[in-house]
């Protein structure tokens, strides 16, 4: 099967992409600034922006590059029949993180041919290989080497996200446009986008700016579709809380309200394969939201009686978290953690990161009593945990013993 790439897939340095429907983003050369600019009048292109709204603009460091427009994407053709795909042929991308493996595991328990997209690193992700999925070596900071990936593959499950040393814009931005473009060149039937839920209400903060104009990227690409926004994964909690709780280890948190609907990722990963099967689904926004919300010392509280011992907290205000963001702004080499601690600040923030369940339980056709509580997936986490640990000092005495 022959396809026509767009003449130019986005590569660094050259970046300017029309939204034909409601948005536009206007980037300038050289890697100087990427500018989101909010416009409300009524003509056909309106600005983007990452703006505060006190100002209306703001510029995220460096420039985004893309070159192909919409209808660049669009034009892509099928020039030659060839062998159909199967439907249950997928790429993770992301594969080895949090929600990527479970992704993974799910798909190949449900029967898919799973291929992952990873990157070249010094250890191999064998366990990937080991639960019987195929591994390919790509980067999406290199956008030349996403199309051989996408050979054979009906659907893409994008769940990457950038590293923390890295600028957020380089796979966030940068590396889901030229995805998004090359799934649109290659004929890729269905793509799925995992995205930050109530990420089009905060255009100051970079991430979550960057997450929503990737969602209107892929509306307006024309690929069939389907948007999940997420508040949160119940398996963060593990090396946030309960590890260092154990190991008597210092508690971060702060004196914020913020509550946060924690999912677990395999709940995640049997609804997002319930929404695939589901044509209905095609094109639409869901909320993934846990059973409840919770707050930081709600969560730690939870922690301490399971585990049974104190918690040993240290809180950041987060007047200090604002102040640090503001002083990192100043400097060029820090920009990037000004960026993320925007992040941080809206989860400090007391709001509520949490979505009513019931319509998308009852277009899933999911009971809410399959869906895992915070309080069950943590008491079975201790529960094993503390098992091993008395299991390790039975041992340990019986060898102090026999020695």
């Amino acid at each position: 099967m022959a396809w026509r790439l767009p003449t130019q897939i986005a590569t660094p340095g050259k970046l300017h992409h029309n939204y034909r429907h409601h948005h536009q983003i206007a980037v300038s050369p050289n890697n100087a600034s990427l500018s989101w600019r909010r416009n409300l009048s009524q003509q056909p292109l309106i600005s983007l922006s990452a703006s505060f709204p006190s100002t209306g603009k703001c510029n995220l460091r460096p420039t985004v590059t893309c070159n192909a427009s919409a209808a660049e994407v669009a034009g892509a053709v099928n020039l030659a029949p060839g062998t159909p795909v199967r439907p249950t042929s997928i790429l993770v991308v992301g594969a080895t993180g949090t929600l990527g493996r479970q992704i993974v595991r799910r798909a190949l328990d449900e029967g898919y041919e799973v291929r992952c997209l990873v990157r070249p690193r010094p250890a191999p992700a064998d366990f990937l290989r080991d639960w019987g999925a195929t591994v390919v070596n790509a980067d999406l900071s290199k956008p030349e080497s996403i199309p051989a990936t996408l050979v054979g593959i009906h659907t893409v499950i994008d769940c990457a996200t950038g590293r923390p040393e890295e600028p957020i814009k380089t796979v966030d931005w940068e590396g889901k446009v030229a995805l998004i473009q090359c799934a649109k060149a290659m004929g890729i039937q269905k793509y799925v986008l995992y995205s930050i839920h109530n990420c089009d209400k905060h255009p100051e903060v970079p991430l979550m700016e960057i997450k929503y104009c990737t969602e209107k990227f892929l509306q307006d690409s024309g690929l069939t579709h389907i948007v999940i926004r997420l508040c949160g994964f119940m398996q963060g909690l593990i090396g946030q809380y309960a590890v260092p709780i154990l190991e008597e280890k210092s508690v971060w948190g702060t004196d914020a309200l913020t509550r946060i609907a924690y999912m677990d990722t395999q709940d995640i990963a049997r609804l997002t394969f319930i929404a695939l099967r589901n044509e209905n689904i095609n094109g639409k926004l869901l909320t993934f939201s846990g059973p409840r919300a919770w707050t930081t010392q709600e969560v730690i509280t939870l922690c301490e009686r399971l585990a049974g011992q104190d918690a040993n907290v240290t809180t950041v205000p987060v007047s200090i978290l604002r102040f640090t963001r503001q002083l990192t702004q100043f400097f060029e080499w820090t920009n990037d953690v000004a960026d993320r601690l925007a992040f941080s600040e809206v989860l400090t923030s007391d709001i509520v990161f949490s979505a009513p369940m019931t319509e998308t339980y009852k277009l899933l056709g999911v009971d809410t009593k399959d869906i895992v509580t915070l309080e069950k997936y943590l008491q079975d986490y201790f529960t094993n945990i503390l098992k091993k640990l008395k299991d390790l000092k039975a041992q340990s005495k019986q060898t102090d013993f026999y020695i």
